[in-house]
């Protein structure tokens, strides 16, 4: 029998897609509907491995907008084709497919009982990057992995992530990363995401929660026990061209006043200009991390100010803690975590509105809490 040749899927696959889902998993499944969507989604391929006899495995890859990454969703053989070399093919043509796209590292769960997948990415050169308890629908755990598929090697990673678990909180979750850093990994707390939104939003429960501007993060940045420094590219007073509540307007004017005096008070490095890559480069180089302000409509499709956290770069890509997991489009945190971005992604989406604006709060290293 000659080997199988793989292709990307069609539709007309779903049937003997579906199949081979029942036989291999028995929980955790992909639905029809979802190979559907998955299929024809942009920024999915599902590749399956057809021979004479059919479909006989498939592997689905995920790629985040604007990273250089991508991630090993599923990949599947079915049991009557076990052992002839199918999956290792199948990885193989997952990993084309993210360097075709142009992505340099690919990443993948695995439930931590599956010995034999567990052999197999380790032995295609997968190091594992963590674990997640209970991740799986009966309370398997999961083991993370990762391959860098071309370059020299990523950064590593020394800052635990964490995921905003509001609408409103990327600010405070980028501020609790620095904090776990360089405090104690105990700032990794809900209670203390939101306690340091209010300590730092513009805007607090008028109309709606509201989001963090640069000199209240680095007000509450000293405030506990970190060493900020602020850049901003304008003098004026930020996210309200679009407000047109007066009372809303008064308050967010009077909260950022607030932030800047403080600022001031405390002595905190300010610089009125716009950052460079290459400061930011020469500033991660150094140890330091920085919150950035970036376009929330680059980054996840929504017209809002976001914050990442920018805390590695090798030479090509700026590497960022996103805390915005989009749950909606199956991520989850190995999509959102130490994601390498190009640099002239990152320069491009690094600034808000129509002006342009450009922000960061730096976050001057220290030696971590032991």
């Amino acid at each position: 029998m000659s080997a199988p040749r793989i292709r990307p899927a069609t539709i007309s696959d779903i049937d003997a897609l579906d199949a081979i889902e029942k036989a291999v998993f028995a929980s955790d499944r992909i639905s029809r509907r979802s190979f559907r969507t998955l299929i024809d989604r942009p920024t999915a391929e599902t590749l399956v491995a057809e021979s004479e006899t059919g479909i006989s495995g498939y592997a689905m890859i995920l790629f985040r907008a604007g990273a250089a990454l991508a991630r090993l969703y599923s990949l599947a053989v079915a049991p009557d084709h076990a052992g002839r070399g199918l999956g290792r093919a199948l990885l193989a043509a997952a990993e084309k497919a993210a360097m075709d796209h142009d992505r340099i590292i690919l990443r993948l769960e695995v439930r931590e009982d599956n010995l034999s997948a567990i052999a197999l990415y380790r032995s295609a050169g997968y190091r594992k990057i963590g674990r997640v308890d209970e991740y799986y629908a009966d309370g398997m755990a999961a083991l993370r992995f990762e391959k860098l598929l071309r370059g020299s090697d990523t950064p590593a990673l020394r800052i635990p992530f964490y995921e905003q678990s509001t609408d409103f909180t990327c600010g405070a979750a980028c501020l609790l990363m620095a904090l776990a850093r360089f405090r104690s990994p105990d700032f990794l707390d809900p209670v203390w995401e939101i306690r340091l939104w209010r300590e730092a939003t513009t805007v607090f429960m008028l109309s709606g929660p509201g989001g963090c501007e640069p000199f209240g993060l680095a007000m509450v940045a000293r405030d506990h026990g970190l060493d900020p420094e602020v850049w901003c590219s304008t003098e004026d007073l930020l996210f309200l061209e679009t407000v047109r509540d007066p009372e809303k307007h008064r308050v967010m004017e009077l909260a950022q006043r607030d932030f800047r005096g403080r600022v001031r008070a405390a002595a905190t490095p300010v610089h009125i200009e716009a950052f460079t890559l290459d400061w930011l480069r020469a500033r991660l180089a150094e140890g330091h991390v920085a919150i950035v302000l970036v376009s929330g409509y680059l980054m996840m499709g929504k017209k809002v100010p976001h914050w990442v956290l920018a805390h590695g770069d090798d030479g090509r890509h700026i590497f960022v803690h996103d805390p915005w997991v989009e749950d909606e489009v199956d991520e989850t945190a190995a999509d959102a975590a130490d994601i390498p971005v190009p640099y002239a992604v990152f320069d491009r989406i690094a600034r808000f509105g129509r002006s342009g604006l450009r922000a960061a709060v730096l976050i001057k290293g220290k030696t971590p809490h032991v």
